[in-house]
């Protein structure tokens, strides 16, 4: 138990305790006394205002309710709508002169244009290889997918795939650093000569048509072991190696090409995670601190053989002059804590109340960050030693203005400079796109990133739109006025307050992680819409997308934008229904079928195994990335058909029973899997009955709640079956 200087408790679950004291405070000028007090004066000033909003929350959802049922079969009266909710407090005034200020010191997000991974960070093998994916292999990223038109061949290498993904590689290069007069598929020498790259091909020795895209070289300057260019800022690496398989067969003995690929990640701790309870948390909380310390490692079997993965070292490269240069090996990490909803019996109050969550993620990401500040400078994950925290599910200015002052609050009880903790602010909830610029504002000497969550967004979408009718068909929704409208607001609004030059405008998730030909011809849209990162499921994934921003100049496409007409609230405004929906039978069914697949596909992972986001094949097979906000769209369509008895609650029940079958056949090769059927009453079926059932009534729509007490039973269960732990 701790005691805050105004009298308030906290009262802090054991393992906690012991983890805090044993394995983060360790090394810090922090008293565990100094801490622990420092904490319960937080809780006792923050608690309170977390359950305000929230209350808050509530009275706004419950007044729009009530407005779309008093209007209920009359036509959307846009002006009505915007009118009321300005009355009502849910929309603000656009403050006027809004301009960012925060002072970067990372690159990756004040300069770089370049993919964002995200990734669970209680997984440390998934976190390792995340962070490790600032340089990716483009060779293994094309012979390995379907890029090229066509599966890899199982087995050993093939030869003649190989051939092809080099010619491949060449016309990228050919593309993005391109030789006078020559092609690099002709190259058969790379050399440097006076500070200049110089490549023998057909005709004789070239040079770069762009010269100062040479950055340096590794080895001699008559025999290099790799060339290093860089193009839009971002860097590639020619490996040569005439001793390697790949690079004795080359013309040139290049073995590989790397491109700068995933310069920030997300470590997550939000959606892609099932942490529900203290020994879940402390898992999480044990991963960052062994990322922020640099020890975190994990032991990888594979292929025969086995070895320990850890954090990538700086690479070491030479300038043009020779001079010697140091470049990062790791992405720039971020933090996704956990929004306002939940709380956590890990610390209560003294009057027994579970703390929000958020909170204490706060202030733990905080002081495990401090382990990062104490390293040497070239390992530093940021160069200023700022804690980036990406802050999910804010609805509105004040919620922005809360984690604004607690993270001051928090910086003041570790005795850190202002504005240590930076945010990352998610724009997913429809309160906080129509009042984007005022978030901005309460957040414009901290804002690292404004990032569309269309999942999210969908989601609450839905949810605040209950009442006023049923919804499209989930597949219509993409071409819904709010929906492009949305998109392309948030980018008005980033270049409109200044953020590039302090933080990134980003986009969301390609989530067929198995479908790298389609994310190529298609993902190349999120640059050209004037964001400085979108989010990819994997290191191949990164490396891939890397490609958009060799040929999108961001920087020059953001200018473009800046002229164009912005959206306007009308259009955020209209909402996602169907007047007079004339679906057929066989509509409504392959709907109905489609939504409950994948919420069970997702739950029974989550529930059963604590899996937070995986790949989840859907009704057709297709391997596609899952977590709550996937989840919390599918419960919200099929919650809304119901309320407005598009279908009946018996078609519900049968059509998850139907589903659930499938979603068992599909996992029958999954170690650990707990099938369903013919049961249909475990604790999985159950989340997925109750995310349904239940939909309309939950705050904001979330999943948290139900996911969270239906795992909690299984920990539960698990825990009374399993025999004694053995005395000490």
């Amino acid at each position: 138990m701790a005691t805050a200087g105004t009298g308030e408790r906290i009262v802090v679950e054991e393992p906690f305790r012991r983890f805090v004291e044993s394995e983060v405070l360790p090394g810090l000028d922090i008293t565990p006394d100094r801490f622990w007090s420092g904490f319960a004066d937080v809780v006792a000033r923050f608690a309170p205002r977390n359950r305000e909003l929230l209350d808050e929350r509530a009275r706004l959802q419950d007044a729009i309710d009530d407005w779309y049922r008093s209007r209920r079969g009359q036509p959307f009266d846009v002006d009505a709508h915007r009118s009321f909710l300005s009355d009502i407090g849910y929309l603000r005034p656009t403050p006027g002169a809004v301009t960012v200020t925060t002072d970067v010191a990372d690159e990756e997000l004040s300069r770089l244009a370049a993919p964002q991974l995200v990734v669970p960070v209680d997984n440390a093998r998934y976190a390792l290889n995340a962070a490790n994916a600032r340089w990716g292999s483009l060779y293994d990223a094309v012979y390995g997918t379907d890029v090229l038109g066509d599966p890899p061949p199982a087995g050993p290498y093939d030869a003649a795939r190989g051939r092809r993904v080099v010619q491949w590689a060449r016309a990228l290069l050919d593309e993005i650093v391109p030789l006078v007069g020559a092609s690099h598929r002709d190259a058969s020498a790379y050399r440097i000569r006076e500070g200049r790259l110089v490549v023998t091909a057909a005709d004789g020795d070239v040079g770069l048509e762009d010269p100062g895209a040479f950055f340096g070289y590794e080895g001699s300057v008559e025999d290099p072991s790799a060339v290093w260019c860089v193009h839009h800022d971002l860097g590639l690496r020619i490996l040569i190696d005439r001793t390697h398989p790949v690079g004795a067969a080359d013309s040139a003995g290049v073995r590989d090409i790397e491109l700068e690929a995933a310069a920030s990640v997300i470590m997550d701790a939000e959606d892609s995670v099932a942490a529900v309870d203290t020994a879940d948390k402390i898992g999480v909380y044990r991963n960052l601190l062994g990322l922020m310390t640099g020890d975190l490692t994990a032991e990888v079997h594979e292929d025969g053989r086995s070895f320990t993965r850890r954090l990538a070292p700086p690479l070491a490269v030479n300038g043009p002059d020779g001079s010697p240069l140091t470049v990062r090996g790791t992405a720039l990490m971020l933090v996704r804590n956990v929004g306002l909803l939940m709380t956590s019996p890990m610390v209560r109050t003294g009057r027994g109340e579970d703390v929000p969550e958020g909170i204490i993620d706060a202030v733990m990401t905080a002081l495990i960050a401090q382990h990062d500040r104490n390293r040497p400078e070239a390992l530093r994950n940021s160069r200023d030693g700022s804690v980036h925290v990406v802050k999910p599910k804010l609805h509105g200015p004040d919620e922005v203005a809360f984690t604004v002052d607690l993270f001051g609050a928090v910086e003041e009880m570790l005795g850190l400079p202002p504005r240590t903790m930076k945010i990352g602010l998610m724009d997913e909830e429809r309160r906080t796109t129509l009042n984007l610029t005022a978030c901005v504002a309460e957040a414009s000497d901290r804002i690292v990133f404004i990032n569309t969550g269309f999942l999210d967004r969908t989601g609450d979408e839905i949810h605040t739109c209950m009442e006023a009718g049923p919804v499209r068909r989930k597949a219509d929704m993409k071409s819904a006025t709010w929906l492009q409208a949305y998109e392309d607001h948030n980018v008005d609004v980033g270049l409109a307050v200044g953020l590039p030059g302090h933080g990134q405008i980003g986009k969301g998730m390609w989530a067929a992680p198995d479908e790298m030909a389609a994310m190529l011809t298609e993902k190349v849209r999120h640059p050209e819409s004037g964001a400085t990162c979108a989010w990819v499921p994997s290191p191949t994934a990164a490396t891939l997308h890397a490609i958009h921003y060799h040929r999108v100049d961001v920087h020059e496409r953001q200018d473009a934008l800046r002229r164009r007409r912005n959206r306007t609230l009308e259009e955020l405004l209209e909402p996602p229904v169907v007047e007079h929906p004339r679906w057929s039978a066989e509509e409504r069914r392959s709907e109905l079928e489609n939504n409950l697949q994948g919420i069970l596909g997702y739950v029974s992972r989550w529930i059963t195994q604590g899996v937070g986001c995986s790949k989840v094949p859907d009704i057709h097979g297709t391997a596609l990335m899952e977590d709550r906000a996937t989840c919390r769209i599918s419960s919200q369509h099929v919650a809304n058909w119901l309320h407005h008895q598009i279908v009946s609650e018996q078609e519900v029940e049968d059509t998850l029973r139907r589903m659930a079958q499938v979603v068992d056949d599909q996992n029958r090769n999954n170690p650990g899997y707990v099938p369903m059927m013919p049961d249909a009453n475990g604790p999985a079926f159950s989340a997925a009955r109750d995310l349904v059932l239940r939909g309309r009534t939950q705050p904001s729509g979330y999943t948290e709640p139900i996911l969270h007490a239906r795992r909690a039973e299984v920990i539960e269960l698990g825990a009374q079956s399993s025999p004694p732990p053995p005395p000490p």
